[in-house]
């Protein structure tokens, strides 16, 4: 039997010893499985509270079961799920007891998401939004997720592939009847209106400068500056936790740190980096080394010092704040509450802190959040959220563009041109030609997703 024909199952819901765990059986030996374990086959889509017995007929667990023939369910196929008693010692029964039924085996990683793809449940846009959903760890990421999941993309791709079927079934009918003098340029009119709304229309979403991608990923800032200048704990002030080793002597930070951070929904990753100063010992030198590259490759760098100076960061494209550590020390600041705010020219900013006792971190936070909000674009994220989107959508837009440049001299060229847009646009849908692409997708996933 080919594996998309087996009936698989798993554990799909969280990590072991829980209150309740749900384990989910795909495919047509689900109802059998069902009734194996529950004694029947229970009414679809009400939950019914049973005792499950295994092939020796000894009770397994008190639970409640649920029974969703296909293709009214979440795969399209034949669905049975039990919630049991979250126990490992439960689990484990469950589990060998539906490891006993004939073509029923434990599911690979992403295998019931890719069902669902391949039964028409879910577009290719909409399985990777589920992904993102799941890895979601910020309220920023969840709402974009979400609302690709609901079709974003794939409402607007379908929709933009159709126009284009019916723009080339134009420009073909005008090849159909080339020999009735003017009814070619009659049909290649409303094809060229169709065409440049099109292509106005994907362009508009591939400029917004990849803000679903960057939100998806996340802003990096890394932490930068000579040794003994307050870096680690400058970081523990940002995670509120001890997350570095805080050490008097120089060079304690050998390796870069780093901690995920939510600031108002945007994710943050913030990294630490070693001291950056001219060395002998060959472990520093690699740290230092490594610190240069984590900031030639941040979206952000701030550059700590606990005295005025220029930066020694000269490989990094990112935007340079300059902060000033230990203020508490420096008896001679005036005002360092006036020091706390962005520069007005370009996009550098000098803030003034103690980041052992705290002074100021507040409002280096609060211009971290503002930069953030600057870096992924106001609103609620962009159309396109990963690279494999944007370069179809971008080889869509090229293939528009020259049918427009053929469209007057060659109505065949011009034909040819929108037929590979729409193919563009049927890969990222999933629904031409993709299989080389779903494995890397779907093996992402975890497993009972």
């Amino acid at each position: 039997m080919h594996p998309r024909d087996e009936t698989i199952f798993a554990l799909s819901s969280g990590r072991t010893p829980s209150a309740i765990a749900l384990v989910r059986v795909s495919g047509s030996q689900a109802g059998t499985a069902l009734e194996g374990l529950a004694g029947k086959l229970t009414q679809p889509r009400l939950a019914t509270r049973v005792v499950l017995h295994d092939a020796e007929s000894q009770p397994i667990d008190d639970a409640v079961v649920l029974w969703f023939p296909g293709p009214a369910s979440a795969t399209g196929e034949d669905v049975a799920e039990f919630h049991v008693h979250g126990g490992r010692a439960v689990l484990a029964s469950v589990f060998a007891s539906l490891s006993k039924f004939t073509d029923i085996r434990p599911a690979e990683p992403g295998e019931f998401t890719r069902r669902a793809f391949e039964n028409g449940k879910l577009d290719l846009t909409e399985a990777e939004a589920l992904d993102d959903l799941i890895h979601a760890d910020t309220d920023r990421q969840r709402r974009q997720a979400l609302r690709q999941l609901k079709g974003l993309l794939g409402d607007k791709a379908r929709d933009w592939r159709a126009r284009i079927i019916e723009a080339s079934a134009l420009i073909e009918a005008g090849i159909d009847f080339s020999d009735e003098g003017d009814v070619p340029a009659e049909l290649i009119a409303p094809a060229r209106a169709k065409i440049e709304s099109l292509l106005d229309e994907i362009q508009a979403a591939l400029a917004s400068r990849g803000r679903g991608e960057r939100l998806r990923e996340g802003l990096v800032v890394t932490i930068a500056g000579p040794p003994n200048v307050g870096k680690s704990t400058l970081m523990n002030q940002l995670a509120r936790r001890e997350v570095a080793i805080v050490s008097p002597h120089a060079g304690t930070t050998r390796d870069v740190i780093e901690v995920q951070l939510d600031l108002d929904g945007y994710p943050v990753t913030v990294i630490d980096t070693a001291g950056i100063r001219e060395t002998d010992d060959p472990v520093e030198q690699e740290g230092v080394r490594r610190a240069r590259a984590r900031a030639s490759e941040a979206d952000l760098v701030l550059w700590l010092s606990d005295r005025p100076g220029a930066t020694h960061i000269d490989e990094s494209e990112a935007p340079v704040w300059m902060v000033r550590n230990k203020i508490d020390l420096d008896a001679n600041r005036s005002d360092p509450g006036n020091t706390n705010r962005p520069l007005a020219e370009g996009p550098k900013a000098e803030y003034a802190i103690s980041a052992s006792r705290g002074d100021g971190i507040q409002d280096l936070v609060t211009g971290l959040v503002s930069f953030a909000h600057d870096f992924f674009g106001a609103g609620e994220g962009g159309l396109i959220t990963r690279e494999r989107q944007r370069k179809l959508l971008q080889r869509s837009v090229d293939a528009l563009r020259r049918s427009l440049v053929v469209i007057e001299s060659s109505e065949e060229l011009a034909a040819e041109e929108l037929r590979v847009a729409a193919q563009a646009l049927g890969r990222l849908l999933g629904r031409v030609d993709v299989e080389d692409i779903l494995d890397v997708i779907f093996r992402e996933f975890c497993i009972g997703k």
